[in-house]
């Protein structure tokens, strides 16, 4: 990476940037990215609260093969009290029905979750680390399509392509996966003659090394070899930015606190990009005193209902390929969202079963199906702050709002109708009837800074990601998305980076030469 540090000398003393990136998650990392590409003139101080737990800094978690290296990785992403659980793989409470999952990596909120007898998200979850949940995410990468998409961005196709390729995506690296074909052809014939979109191989931002292993795609990957030569980018971890300060509805710079000894700093920056994630962005700008009406509200999470079922009658040759040990994550195969069945479906061969099993099974035999439900937006659906509490951050504590309406039982039940009819076609239960998980758990949190056409208080900013009414203010995340997206969202979140970041490169920045501001630190 280019430099890694922390902020000498932490006395209180003022510095300078051009731009100043808050949070290293995929999205956070495409501004970096683009931004190096673009206009390598400009100074970028990057922000994350959370330590550098790979190498190098962002890597995906999976790609270290070492059981306690990945365990400890994890172990340092769970914020300021992390868990001291045993390590598990990632596929550890797959068939679970905790009213709480937690998966390594992540924590969840100790409070707040949930007000009075809602609903709330008792899964919600958060990862604290450099490369946020993008070390510890599936890796899918599928577009959005019909209502998904944000019809006003005439641009979307460009944009997901460019995501595309900075996260690393393909749709055929794993698509000869043992038994994929199989699946891929009963699911196919169970569903593609009612729908406007086609049963397929599921993008994933994966690549092959020469070696043959896998390597997962993480902000490592987003941030390239261009970042991690750019001088002019310095990343700077266990570094919690605790305001945003503005004048004149104009960015001014960030105060900062060094989480290894508490000291603080103020940088001066024209530029501020906030991505932390679809709870911590809002909750900075909340702290910043920046609270436009829709902030931190249109909240949605996707209900998710998982299932599992070892296929039947596997054919001879089919099963001669399924021989040897196969990824988690293999043949992954794709059911896209439609209008007239609002949810997504990923259809995932694993390498065992996630319960007890009698019998042999063949590696990928059984699959594992997980549906994702488009929720019913709507303005109440938020999370508010509380400035007389503090969380283990010292920041605003959250406390959110959250119910299931009608619309989405009748969705949730008309997805677990369809998981129970594949998973006849494919083969028998493994372990009874399809299961919901707690709200929260999908981890796709969307909204609360979302994307608008107008300043109309229905939306936090405008099409480029600038926050309306404060110059030189952006946000970034899934918090963005605008519409009821029910696919992986991570694709259109970077696809929406890379707008916000261009506008910015494009714009009248700095103000005065990078080589100025660089100082000491050149």
């Amino acid at each position: 990476m280019s430099p890694v540090e922390q902020w000498p000398p932490f006395d209180g003393t003022s510095a300078a940037a051009d731009i100043i990136i808050v949070g290293t998650g995929p999205a956070g990392a495409a501004y970096a990215r683009i931004l190096s590409e673009e206009r390598p003139d400009l100074l970028i101080f990057h922000f994350d609260a959370g330590p550098v737990v790979s190498d190098p800094p962002g890597a995906h978690v999976k790609n270290l093969l070492d059981d306690e290296a990945r365990a400890s990785a994890q172990r340092r992403s769970e914020g300021p009290a992390p868990t001291d659980h045993a390590m598990t793989d990632t596929m550890a409470g797959y068939a679970s029905d905790a009213a709480r999952i937690v998966r390594p990596g992540t924590y969840l909120l100790d409070d707040g979750y949930r007000v009075g007898d809602q609903v709330g998200l008792p899964a919600l979850a958060f990862s604290t680390n450099v490369g946020g949940m993008g070390a510890h995410w599936t890796c899918a990468c599928p577009r959005p399509g019909e209502s998904e998409r944000i019809e006003f961005l005439q641009d979307l196709d460009d944009l997901l392509d460019e995501a595309e390729r900075l996260l690393g995506v393909s749709a055929d690296l794993m698509a000869d996966a043992p038994l994929a074909g199989e699946v891929r052809k009963r699911l196919s014939e169970g569903l593609d003659g009612r729908r406007t979109r086609a049963v397929g191989p599921m993008p994933l931002a994966v690549r092959r090394e020469a070696d043959g292993r896998l390597w997962w795609s993480g902000s490592d990957v987003v941030f390239g070899d261009v970042t991690r030569a750019n001088p002019h980018h310095r990343l700077f971890p266990q570094t919690l930015v605790t305001k945003v300060r503005t004048a004149a509805g104009e960015v001014r710079g960030v105060d900062v606190r060094c989480l290894v000894d508490g000291s603080t700093a103020t940088i001066d920056a024209p530029v501020v990009v906030v991505a932390a994630d679809a709870f911590r962005t809002p909750q900075l700008l909340w702290a910043s005193g920046i609270r436009p009406p829709a902030l931190g509200r249109y909240l949605n999470d996707q209900p998710q209902v998982v299932h599992a079922v070892k296929l039947r009658d596997v054919p001879p040759q089919a099963a001669s390929r399924a021989a040897g040990p196969i990824d988690e994550a293999s043949g992954v195969s794709w059911v896209p969202f439609t209008v007239a069945e609002p949810f997504h479906g990923q259809v995932m061969q694993l390498d065992a079963s996630p319960v007890p099993y009698d019998g042999d099974i063949l590696p990928g035999e059984v699959v594992g199906l997980g549906w994702f439900c488009a929720k019913d937006i709507r303005e109440k659906d938020r999370v508010e702050f509380d400035d007389q509490i503090q969380d283990g951050f010292g920041m605003p504590a959250m406390k959110v709002h959250y119910e299931l309406t009608e619309a989405d039982r009748r969705s949730i039940a008309a997805a677990t109708s369809q998981m129970v009819a594949i998973g006849d076609l494919l083969g028998e239960a493994v372990f009874g009837d399809p299961i919901e998980f707690p709200p929260g758990a999908s981890l796709h949190y969307q909204g609360t800074t979302r994307m608008g056409q107008h300043d109309d208080g229905r939306s936090v900013c405008d099409d480029t990601c600038r926050v309306w009414g404060t110059t030189g203010l952006y946000v970034a995340g899934n918090g963005v998305i605008p519409t009821a997206m029910a696919c992986n969202p991570t694709l259109t979140t970077v696809a929406l980076a890379v707008r916000g970041a261009r506008a910015i490169a494009g714009a009248a920045v700095p103000t005065q030469p990078s080589a100025e501001r660089l100082g000491s630190h050149a």
